[in-house]
């Protein structure tokens, strides 16, 4: 199995959740999850960051027996019929906290609120290099700083369409409803200013270690399970 992830432009939340899902069955895949961009996160848009304009609308994540474009073409095409534009890569996933605290129902929102984030390593750095950064120091950075329920690493292997962005990775946390708007509760510091401040630190400290900022889009999403 494979795991494919696609950046969707120009599309209508509503018929993407209720349509799509199914033409994704239907074309073989499975372990489908739908992020897109909503009323309930429009507060959150202070943590937007933004390389590509116009940015993506909405993140779809799914697993094919094999992502190879002879195998693919039924997925993409349902993918198409619901945007004006997609982009997909292959990625190797790693799941760093699992959503047992607020496990999704299938179909339904999942509670709180997901931080869909593309990223691009510096360029100073060899690739290796900031896979290991990554992988070895900032995920424990990154577990201990904030309020993250669910925490996925997406490591992109290879892009799958032609005009697909640069990316390195796809990083998937979800947080509560809160931290979508005081900085506070996203770093797991409500009512303590110290904790505040050093975890805030530690996390722009570790993310400065291998993240090329200015070529990363990071933004709220609502996320659906459909399985």
């Amino acid at each position: 199995m494979e795991k494919i992830v696609v950046a969707l432009w120009g599309v209508d939340n509503a018929r993407l959740i209720a349509e799509l899902p199914a033409a994704l069955r239907a074309a073989g895949a499975s372990g489908i999850r739908i992020n897109i961009r909503d009323e309930a996160v429009t507060p959150g848009a202070a943590l937007i960051q933004k390389w590509q304009d116009p940015q993506q609308e909405a993140v779809v994540q799914y697993w094919l027996p094999s992502a190879n474009a002879i195998f693919r073409g039924e997925a993409d095409r349902a993918i198409a019929a619901h945007c004006s534009r997609f982009a997909a890569w292959l990625v190797a996933e790693s799941t760093i906290i699992a959503n047992s605290a607020h496990p999704p129902t299938k179909g339904e929102r999942t509670w709180g609120w997901s931080q869909a984030s593309f990223i691009n390593f510096r360029d100073d750095l060899d690739r290796m290099e900031a896979i290991k950064v990554w992988h070895s120091h900032h995920t424990r950075v990154a577990i201990d700083t904030q309020s993250n329920f669910e925490y996925v690493q997406n490591l992109v292997v290879r892009s799958l369409t032609d005009d697909a962005p640069d990316y390195d990775a796809f990083v998937e946390e979800c947080f509560p409803v809160e931290a979508l708007t005081d900085p506070h509760a996203f770093f797991d510091a409500v009512g303590d200013q110290a904790k505040f401040e050093a975890n805030l630190n530690a996390m722009m400290d570790s993310c400065g270690r291998f993240i090329q900022f200015g070529r990363i889009d990071i933004i709220p999403t609502s996320q659906y399970d459909f399985g």
